[in-house]
């Protein structure tokens, strides 16, 4: 599937996209469903009694009984690593805007990095520990570097990331087989500070413990390169646009994607619980491609309605989705907020109808904010610094 790729010219992919003056519909609506598909994993990390420590502590999706599963079947790390494609993606769009218009490169995409950086920073202190926006904002500086460089030395790149990262993620399982249990005392502490704690008491646990919390990026980090990479590859390749190839390349990752991940997924989810990171980050990102290939077929044959639209609209403002549907779930949840998490938590439909919940308010409400403005919040205060 990717052997194909691998012999694009420098000059063909830039044939092969859509011109650069139009959005490709395929990509709003990944966006959307990347959105709404990390919320579907956050979401059990909020209504969870030890709230983001819950990972740490070693608990996963806990309470949610067959809901639960389904959950963690189909969202978990899947949509991480389908936003972080997306990334890459958007990586590959700027460089190309780049050079048509003969401006020097990286140039002033590391100002974007870093403030996109900034953001997550402020994310990451005020409202979530588990952020995702740094950890991108400092690959897409990498990444942008690599793209000046020949095709061959960014296959190099990208499968010695990759190679690296299957050697990580086997030590930290085979670690984790070997680890100590969890500490009850430990954990009732922590449960309380979520229950009970206010705002700033998680704002002071988040900096207490801000390496712990920031381990994610930083043991993916060669994830990271390798699936901004993989970003970088596909939209050369044309994989979202509605040309012929395009279709191709969607169907065969589909095919690939959905015919070997789900089996491999359905396998370690019933292995273990020291399998847990394997079926995050190695065979998730494996059934993601197979989420573009058939969110690429639906999109293809199904009318355009007012689902299609909002999930458009959610991906053109996908950026305030992301913080927003973080900051909802921690009003609903903590207890500063609504605190209905402790009272809750346990019942195996609080988590998805919070997300039920979440997904339509942001749906609606990208889809009433652009009929007024031209980029949501979070976007728009970006592009103002930036300027």
């Amino acid at each position: 599937m990717l052997k194909s790729m691998d012999t694009t010219t420098a000059t063909a992919p830039e044939r092969a996209a859509a011109p650069a003056a139009k959005r490709l519909p395929l990509l709003d609506v990944l966006r959307g469903v990347a959105i709404l598909g990390t919320l579907g994993t956050n979401v059990w990390i909020f209504t969870s009694a030890h709230g983001e420590a819950g990972p740490l502590l070693g608990y996963g999706i806990t309470g949610g009984g067959p809901f639960g599963e389904v959950f963690e079947l189909l969202a978990n790390g899947k949509f991480l690593s389908m936003l972080t494609v997306l990334f890459g993606v958007g990586l590959a769009i700027q460089y190309r805007s780049a050079e048509k218009k003969g401006r020097r490169w990286p140039g002033r995409y590391h100002w974007r990095a870093l403030f996109l950086f900034a953001e997550g920073t402020v994310h990451f202190v005020l409202l979530f520990a588990w952020d995702v926006l740094m950890g991108y904002a400092v690959t897409a500086i990498t990444v942008a570097w690599l793209l000046k460089r020949s095709e061959r030395a960014q296959r190099a790149v990208m499968w010695t990331a990759l190679s690296l990262h299957l050697a990580i993620i086997a030590l930290i399982t085979a670690a984790t087989a070997l680890g100590p249990g969890n500490d009850p005392s430990r954990d009732a502490e922590v449960a309380a500070l979520y229950a009970d704690g206010s705002w700033l008491d998680q704002v002071r646990f988040r900096l207490d413990h801000a390496l712990v919390f920031r381990i994610e990026p930083i043991i993916t980090f060669p994830m990271l390169v390798f699936l901004f990479l993989l970003g970088v590859k596909l939209f050369r390749a044309g994989a979202f646009g509605a040309e012929d190839a395009g279709r191709r390349i969607r169907k065969r990752l589909m095919a690939w994607g959905l015919g070997l991940g789900l089996p491999l997924n359905i396998a370690v989810q019933f292995a273990p619980d020291d399998f847990l990171y394997a079926e995050r980050y190695l065979v998730a990102p494996v059934v993601m491609l197979g989420y573009i290939g058939l969110t690429g077929l639906l999109v293809e044959r199904l009318r355009r309605g007012p689902v299609m639209t909002a999930l458009e609209s959610l991906g053109r403002t996908a950026l305030s989705g992301y913080i927003l549907q973080n900051l909802l779930a921690s009003v609903v949840c903590y207890g500063w907020g609504l605190g209905l998490a402790a009272q809750y938590g346990t019942q195996a439909w609080f988590a998805p109808a919070l997300w039920l919940g979440i997904s339509a308010f942001l749906l609606i409400g990208s889809r009433l904010w652009l009929r007024r403005f031209k980029n949501g919040p979070a976007e728009a205060l970006q592009k103002a610094v930036l300027r």
